[in-house]
């Protein structure tokens, strides 16, 4: 059968059962029988549904509900035939019609006993109730009491089995207790004794209830058949119309539910007030013998002024008394007839759970067992008992904010036993419960922290609430706002005081930001909690300022742990500190808490092997983040003699733990308290002179090659904070240790794999003192300068930002092919610049990068290559010179040498053929514009570079006229007088000053004219003038001179200017001849007033310059 035809059967099926549920309503003869036909058909409903939509459909579904279908429909038939009207029906017509239903509902229970139990999904209630409900069906038996006529009505039906009315039914409340005597044997319930002789009450039918799962509650009386008790219809009237502010009321919609007739219990008038109406909770009489509710008469009587005038309500006699009686038989007998009708009205607000026809239904059946559950605590137990609670938590899911509020009200009254809350927490998931905490509806809320409030004083439960998800986040999120609503803050913080008790929760509040708990256990707890709570202090993950607030309620504590002899505390202790320490902010505090004296004690102090190992290694880590923070750590002292953190006593004593130290968590940390040390002048010089004096290089070098590789880093970035300082000692090293220097530079196989160690590797060759020929010839020798270009390239084609170590490695690689250009006076390696056209690499450099550091590296390597093209640049000869002769080349570079050189053009600054290839020029290569760009970047030491590579085109041995040409081709004064007006660094204004007196002196009228035109220049000048250092000044007054902003002096001076930075001036004694300057500095020794007039000082009159010669080499 396809879908779509059991969809059909199963509408149709379900359709036919209304038909007849409300047909027989209609039904006045036999109506009993005709009821508990509507009432079992009615019942089926759930195990339809079961069928329709249960995971595991069963084989022979189609023929049960084929089987179900005929039956059904020959039931509807039936009723049909009593429904005719017009038509009576015979006596015998309506046993036969009897007969045949009670064969049909017999059929019926055969049809569910076929049901499979893989059918219910592992839902034992639900497999119960249907094979209930089967075996009852097949044990049904109708008997036809009363044979006449049968009739029926036009009126409002008296029962309905689905629909709701709007009366209520008022009942009381009494606490009281009841013991429980509930049995799950058999669905016959014991009879319900009244105080009214047993000949007048009738036999009570057999039980009959929607999930039947032989419950039976025993109590002490008889009860009778509600359909012919006397007045009970008057009674709904009267409790319609009474007001909601007084008592409980049960809705309409339960006293009409299927099976409610067996199970309430009649009511008398006397049970009822007369002024109130209702049932009496304390019923006292007065002096006429009227028995009334104790507070409605007291208010009776309080309506009479005099009391000569107080009279009975009911009879109107005059009262000479006020005396209030209980009525102990009356309050007796009340008491006992709700005891027995609550039970039943527990199975009727069960039954209203069960059809959930429509959310009232429910709400009502909620309401009605909360007023059950408020008049006695045994009421609870029977809720729990008949399988309510199910139903209840399945409530939870519906969308009415009443039904749900009740819900939960309901639940918290239930949990208020430890009965309940164990059955709730075995059935319920509490994540459902969290998930209302954050409900719009403010009532939904409030009841839902209620509930949970209750089920938190479980210490059970505390652990399955704790660890529900979310559910700890959530109650903070709410106490902390207390400004939008003060009740939930308040519940939401006992709650939280509740699930204290298990100290996972308490880990799991610090974890989310509340950390009072956790703290205050670790400060006033007991030992064995302290240890608990500083343990998860080492461990959760806090923020920055949950660090800063631990460390200053915890750290006075944490710190007399540590000094504690008990080994399992002081690691948790010292695990806690260590995580506070690690926010650079909370050092101070640490501070002055007293911690670096206990910690240097702890490192420096002889204890136990195994525990000296590991409270040093902590103790290490501890101290580190605390001088990482950036205190001023000169003043602070480490023990009581005196020594201070940056004294010889702390360094040589990490150095001396460097050298002998197993664990590489040791090492790490100590060298990163070496490092912190490197700071303070003191501590710098101690280093220095250990690492020159003992073994402690050796030991930093060796570190480079260690597998721990944080070991490595650490160490690598002592050694490049130490290479300014002892950079030769460490070449030196280097080049001893075995698989050094090559193994620096490391070869990722993509740019975006490059790791810190292979960046701070780099860096720390570039650091080391450039111009060591031995390192360098290394290198060479290893052949890393392809590897290095072939990185390069990497790197510039994917980006600096595919990792983020990117840049830290690109500029020690462009670093450690600077180095190169500080030694080329070596033929090898002036070779290997000519093989790898590094004039062009660093050309492309300059404009192809985003970092400052790669700027001034590559403006750097040009100038110390344009240096070398005077040099280089001359005729081409035919014959090797001898240089060429005198070494022999690598293997590696023999071959590249074959390789032909582009022939060069005559260049007409440095007077020979040149070439970016062959002679490094960079008029060939094009960076004169490049550089020139660069003197408008931001960074100082990338301008300076760049201004340094451009003067080397103005040198003493190059053709200034011509290259003043080029360079104002380019618009060079321009750029230059940027430099003056945009940056006050002394050694920028020299070499702006010097390049500016060039153009002066040898760039004509045009540049003149371009400089005066400048208006800003003439106010550096002036500045320079009075402010700069005796260089600066003396150019300033020249080129002051030079725009005539000065007068010239009436004894005539010549000027010795060698160089961008220094110039001599001497007096002139007789006829000398002009000559260009050159960039060579030199001191200037002899006083007097500059001229423009500007000599090589080797060309001067050797007699009477030797003492300026003199004094020149001197200086």
């Amino acid at each position: 059968m396809d879908n779509t035809s059991f969809a059909s059967l199963f509408g149709s099926l379900l359709a036919d059962i209304s038909a007849i549920t409300e047909s027989v309503e209609y039904i006045v003869v036999e109506q009993e029988n005709f009821i508990e036909v509507g009432c079992y058909l009615y019942r089926v409903f759930p195990a339809i549904m079961e069928l329709k939509y249960t995971e595991n459909t069963p084989k022979n579904a189609k023929e049960i509900l084929q089987a179900l279908s005929q039956n059904v429909n020959l039931a509807k038939d039936l009723v049909g035939e009593c429904k005719k009207e017009n038509q009576p029906v015979s006596d015998t017509e309506l046993r036969s019609i009897i007969a045949h239903l009670e064969g049909v509902v017999k059929d019926i229970g055969e049809c569910l006993c076929l049901i499979p139990s893989a059918t219910f999904g592992g839902e034992e209630y639900a497999e119960t109730a249907v094979r209930s409900l089967s075996d009852e069906m097949q044990n049904v038996h109708f008997e036809v009491k009363q044979p006449q006529v049968l009739e029926t009505k036009e009126l409002e039906p008296q029962i309905s089995f689905a629909s709701e009315q709007p009366k209520k039914l008022q009942m009381p409340i009494e606490t009281k207790e009841l013991e429980p005597q509930i049995s799950f044997a058999s669905e016959q319930p014991k009879k319900l004794q009244m105080p009214i002789e047993r000949s007048q009450m009738p036999q009570m039918p057999i039980e009959s209830d929607l999930y039947s799962v032989d419950v039976e509650v025993s109590v002490s009386t008889e009860s009778s058949q509600i359909l012919s008790m006397p007045g009970l219809v008057d009674f709904l009237k009267i409790t319609s119309q009474r007001s909601q502010r007084q008592h409980e009321s049960i809705n309409k919609s339960l006293t009409t539910l299927p099976q409610v007739a067996h199970y309430i219990e009649p009511l008398y008038d006397t049970f009822f007030c007369p002024l109130t109406k209702q049932i009496m909770d304390e019923p006292v009489t007065i002096e006429s013998g009227v028995t009334y509710e104790r507070k409605a008469i007291r208010e009776w009587f309080e309506t009479f002024s005099h009391l000569e005038d107080v009279m009975c309500p009911t009879t109107g006699m005059k009262l000479t008394s006020r005396v209030l009686s209980t009525n102990v038989a009356l309050k007796t007998t009340i008491d006992e007839w709700k005891d027995r009708n609550e039970a039943a009205r527990i199975k009727v607000a069960r039954t209203a759970l069960s059809l959930a026809s429509s959310e009232s239904m429910i709400l009502e059946a909620i309401r009605d067992l909360q007023h059950i559950c408020k008049r006695k605590r045994y009421n609870k137990v029977q809720v729990l008992s008949v399988g309510i609670l199910p139903l209840l938590i399945k409530s939870l899911g519906y969308k009415d904010r009443d039904v749900r509020c009740g819900t939960l009200e309901l639940l918290q009254q239930l949990a208020e036993e430890d009965e309940g809350k164990e059955m709730i927490a075995n059935i319920m998931d509490i994540s459902t419960l969290i998930e209302l905490l954050s409900s719009s509806h403010q009532p939904v809320r409030h009841a839902s922290l209620l509930f949970l409030l209750e089920l938190s004083r479980s210490q059970a439960l505390g652990e399955k609430i704790g660890s529900a998800t979310g559910a700890i986040l959530m109650l903070i999120r709410i106490k902390y706002n207390r400004h939008v609503d003060s009740f939930a803050s308040q519940k939401a913080e006992e709650i939280l005081q509740n699930l204290e008790r298990h100290p996972d929760n308490i880990k799991r509040m610090a974890e989310y930001g509340f950390l009072e708990p956790l703290l205050n256990h670790l400060i006033e707890g007991s030992v064995e909690v302290k240890m608990e709570m500083a343990s998860y202090l080492g461990v959760i993950i806090l923020g920055n300022d949950s660090k800063t607030y631990v460390a200053e309620r915890a750290s006075p504590s944490l710190i007399k742990m540590v000094q504690s002899g008990n080994t399992i505390i002081r690691q948790a202790a010292f695990k806690a500190l260590a995580q506070i320490s690690t926010y650079h902010s909370n050092g101070r505090i640490l501070v002055e808490a007293g911690i670096i004296h206990i910690m240097a004690e702890e490192m420096f102090a002889c204890r136990i092997y195994d525990e000296s190992i590991n409270s040093k290694k902590e103790a290490a880590e501890i101290l580190a983040n605390i001088l990482e923070s950036g205190i001023e750590h000169d003043s602070i002292q480490v023990n009581t003699h005196g020594h201070r953190i940056s004294s010889d006593y702390v360094v040589y004593n990490i150095i001396y733990m460097l050298k002998n130290s197993t664990p590489d968590e040791l090492n790490i940390n100590l060298i990163r308290i070496l490092l912190c040390l490197t700071k303070s002048p003191k501590s710098m010089a101690t280093i220095i002179s250990v690492v020159n004096e003992t073994e402690a290089s050796y030991t930093l070098i060796e570190l480079i090659n260690n597998p721990h590789e944080q070991l490595a880093i650490a160490a690598i970035k002592l050694l490049i904070t130490l290479a300014p300082h002892v950079g030769n000692t460490l070449t030196e090293r280097l080049c001893k240790t075995r698989g050094q220097p090559e193994n620096l530079i490391e070869s990722p196989t993509e740019a975006n794999h490059i790791t810190e160690k292979q960046a701070v590797s780099a860096k720390f060759l570039a650091k080391l003192p450039q111009q060591n020929l031995t390192l360098n010839l290394a290198l060479l020798n290893k052949n890393v300068v392809p590897t290095i270009l072939q990185k390069i390239f990497l790197i510039q084609r994917s980006g600096t930002r595919t990792s983020r170590h990117a840049t830290v490695y690109l500029e020690g690689l462009v670093g450690i092919l600077v180095r190169f250009t500080t030694t080329l006076y070596e033929p090898q390696i002036l070779f290997l610049a000519r093989t790898h056209n590094l004039t062009s690499v660093f050309t492309e450099l300059l404009m192809k990068t985003s970092s400052d550091e790669v700027q001034r590296l590559s403006a750097t390597g040009l100038e110390n290559l344009s240096l070398e093209s005077i040099n280089l640049s001359r005729p081409p000869q035919i014959k090797k010179t001898k240089s060429m002769k005198l070494f022999h080349l690598p293997k590696f570079l023999s071959s590249i040498s074959s390789k032909r050189i582009n022939i060069p053009v005559l260049c007409p600054v440095h007077r020979g053929f040149c070439s970016s290839e062959s002679t490094f020029c960079l008029i060939d290569a094009k960076a004169v514009e490049r550089l020139l760009a660069c003197l408008d970047h931001e960074n100082v030491e990338v301008v300076e570079a760049s201004l340094a590579a451009i003067c080397t085109l103005l040198d003493d041995k190059v053709d200034v006229d011509k290259s003043v040409s080029l360079l104002s081709e380019v618009n060079a004064i321009q750029h230059i007088l940027n430099v003056v007006k945009e940056h006050r660094q002394e050694g920028l204004r020299q070499k702006s000053f010097w390049m500016i007196e060039k153009f002066l002196v040898k760039g004509g009228n045009k540049s003149v004219s371009d400089i005066s035109q400048d208006r800003l220049l003439p106010a550096s000048l002036i500045s320079a003038f009075h402010h700069g250092d005796g260089s600066t000044r003396q150019m300033a007054e020249n080129i002051l001179r030079h725009l005539n902003r000065m007068p010239n002096p009436s004894t005539t001076y010549y000027t010795i200017q060698t160089g961008p930075r220094e110039v001599l001036s001497v007096p002139l004694m007789g006829t000398l001849e002009k000559v260009s300057s050159g960039p060579r500095q030199v001191k200037n020794v002899a006083c007097g007033i500059a001229s423009p007039n500007v000599f090589y000082l080797e060309q001067l009159d050797p007699i009477f310059f030797t003492p300026y010669k003199h004094a020149l080499s001197n200086n």
